[in-house]
């Protein structure tokens, strides 16, 4: 691991980490060579989650399981965790094969989602829950509290719109896939009936298809 690498670590988790390999491979893309952050993500990714339930509950005493659940599927979005990637610098710390480099992987909401949970994933490994626990609620602070009320998600808030008016569930359609595999860009059109459709592009199929419903949402409210 590079020297700069190793002390961005240490002004991000506070210390410098006991095991620079685990975290050497948190910020490895498949395409470059060795071992990637594949299996970190898939960690990382759950321990986000407790972290983030338990700090709603805490926070939010008075919400039901559905405002809470609202709350969470925001926070722990792919694209929430490529903006927190970035305001802590890991962009510049990325390890990518070249195609992938020049492609414009290193600024893919989904391959940086993907490296903030791995991140969280090698941290947890070291410094275990309670570290893990320190480190997300540092670093998403100020998003907790960013809505006083429990955000909608688009998808749901159009479903729940169409069910109020009468009309038919909307229909999702992918009508476009661009892009290496390792940075897509997704193009999803959505439909109500004979109503009104959108459409949308975005880094994966949920941020297509999310960025459609709000987009029909703001043409039919």
């Amino acid at each position: 691991m590079t020297t700069p690498a190793q002390a961005w670590l240490a002004k991000v988790f506070g210390r410098a980490p006991e095991s620079p390999g685990r975290f050497e491979r948190a910020l490895t893309h498949s395409s470059h060579e060795g071992p990637d952050y594949e299996r970190l993500e898939f960690l990382g990714d759950r321990v986000l989650g407790l972290c983030m339930a338990q700090w709603l509950f805490e926070e939010f005493p008075d919400e039901s399981e559905g405002e809470l659940s609202k709350r969470l599927n925001v926070l722990v979005t792919g694209a929430t965790c490529a903006e927190v990637a970035r305001e802590i610098g890991a962009q510049a710390h990325l390890r990518l094969g070249k195609q992938a480099r020049d492609d414009g992987a290193g600024d893919s909401d989904n391959v940086l989602g993907d490296v903030m949970e791995a991140l969280i994933g090698a941290w947890y490994l070291e410094a275990g829950l309670a570290g893990a626990d320190e480190f997300v609620r540092r670093v998403w602070d100020g998003r907790l509290h960013a809505d006083l009320r429990a955000p909608q998600h688009p998808k749901s808030a159009l479903q729940e719109w169409t069910a109020a008016k009468g009309r038919k569930p909307p229909v999702y359609e992918i009508i476009d896939r661009s892009g290496p595999q390792h940075a897509p860009r997704f193009t999803v059109r959505v439909t109500v009936g004979r109503l009104a459709n959108a459409t949308a592009t975005g880094a994966s199929k949920q941020e297509a298809e999310t960025a459609a419903a709000a987009a029909l949402l703001d043409r039919v409210r």
